[in-house]
């Protein structure tokens, strides 16, 4: 066999090439299945099986088989009345162990237990997610009261601290007000719809300029605070944390029942959590305004 034969017939690589350079060899299935879990996360909601192709670039045949498989695995869910399709706790799970592991978040989960023992009471870790601002760490205090609030919970922007801090402190200007605004304004139609019976939740904005003062006194005070908006006899506060880039990076959350938590703007657990955030933004880079060249 002659040089030029032995040329012609390339030993199979485990390396691919491209004009950057060697790839590693992938199974092309995986790549392709992962788009429709893609699309779901990109999705504002469920979604229809023919959407949901449409979204992945393939057909409603080969996505349904992907989908299968998915939903045995536990990174999709099938609504058995809608027949739509979302993202399962399999995929929660991974996105809530990818996002604890943000430098930032580590920093946070370090110093929650001097924190908690300093105010008394529940705190909270949240991060901006697909979908608004996310529960990512829990610690309760001992004699806490008990408070609904999960792991994985997406906090509304204008009922709960955790909301009014990122709507504040992130939704003030750029591409993030671009994105807050119309989630403020999905958040006040729904607020409107709610029925008066029951127990009254106060502190609730109904206009834009209600929102617009709520946001210009958080922003002055430096944290977020809510008395009974999220729930009756429920109160707290949400500190932002910056990084280098002056970006919010979390929201540091204390809260607890009104009887037991001082909610007053200047209280020993307000002062305490925007303390502890503050030293937390200045070890990840933050410098404020005032201090910058």
């Amino acid at each position: 066999m002659s040089s030029v034969q032995r040329n012609a017939s390339p030993v199979p690589s485990a390396l691919e090439t491209d004009e950057d350079g060697p790839q590693r060899a992938g199974i092309q299935s995986v790549e392709v299945g992962f788009e429709l879990l893609n699309a779901l996360s990109e999705a504002p909601g469920a979604l229809m099986l023919r959407d949901l192709a449409a979204a992945a670039g393939m057909s409603a045949a080969k996505a349904h088989r992907y989908l299968v498989s998915f939903q045995r695995m536990g990174l999709v869910v099938q609504d058995p009345v809608s027949t739509r399709y979302d993202l399962g706790p399999a995929a929660l799970r991974l996105g809530l162990a990818s996002l604890s592991r943000i430098d930032a978040v580590k920093l946070a989960r370090e110093r929650l237990d001097s924190l908690i023992a300093e105010t008394g009471h529940t705190l909270a870790i949240a991060v901006w997610g697909n979908q608004g601002p996310t529960m990512v760490h829990w610690i309760e205090a001992p004699q806490a009261v008990p408070v609904t609030l999960r792991l994985g919970d997406v906090m509304p922007l204008l009922t709960s601290a955790t909301g009014r801090c990122f709507a504040a402190f992130m939704g003030s200007e750029g591409r993030d007000a671009q994105r807050i605004g119309p989630m403020v304004r999905d958040e006040l139609a729904r607020l409107k719809k709610l029925p008066s019976s029951g127990l009254p939740l106060v502190d609730v904005p109904h206009t834009l300029a209600d929102v617009q003062a709520l946001l210009e006194e958080t922003r002055r005070h430096g944290l977020a605070r809510v008395v009974h908006s999220l729930l009756p006899g429920v109160g707290g506060f949400c500190a932002p944390v910056f990084d280098a880039q002056g970006r919010l990076a979390l929201g540091l959350v204390v809260l607890g029942s009104v009887a037991t938590l001082d909610t007053e703007w200047n209280s020993a657990p307000a002062a305490a959590v925007l303390r502890s955030a503050r030293q937390l933004s200045a070890d990840l880079g933050h410098r404020p305004a005032a201090l910058r060249p």
